[in-house]
């Protein structure tokens, strides 16, 4: 699979992957590969599909939303998501004037404000 697809960083996923369940030098279905395991994860919550549309690239589907299923109740989202909002990237949460314009009834050109303060 064509990894420069993915959505994760690697920056991302350096901060992410020390809350993962198991590790790849265990043996057991829980330390293979997290990081697929999470894009798979993601593409199901950025495609709104059902789990069984999983693509086969990411694994079985349903052993993919087994082991989704414990890291939830293990809450391991949670705390990914704690280490991930503790440095926000705000390149796209600026709002500013070069971006959204006033429409000119609400700068009080003609027939704008009615009310005056």
């Amino acid at each position: 699979m064509d990894r420069s697809r993915f959505v994760l960083t690697d920056h991302q996923w350096s901060i992410i992957e020390p809350h993962c369940l198991g590790r790849a030098d265990t043996c057991g279905s829980t330390g293979r590969d997290n990081r697929l395991f999470l894009e798979g994860v993601l593409w199901i919550a950025r495609t709104d599909a059902p789990w069984r549309d999983l693509p086969p690239e990411f694994g079985n589907w349903n052993s993919t939303f087994k082991r989704f299923r414990r890291w939830v109740k293990a809450d391991v989202f949670k705390r990914i998501f704690d280490a991930l909002s503790g440095e926000p990237d705000m390149e796209y949460a600026m709002i500013d004037a070069t971006i959204v314009k006033v429409h000119r009834h609400g700068q009080g050109a003609k027939g704008g404000l009615k009310a005056r303060p």
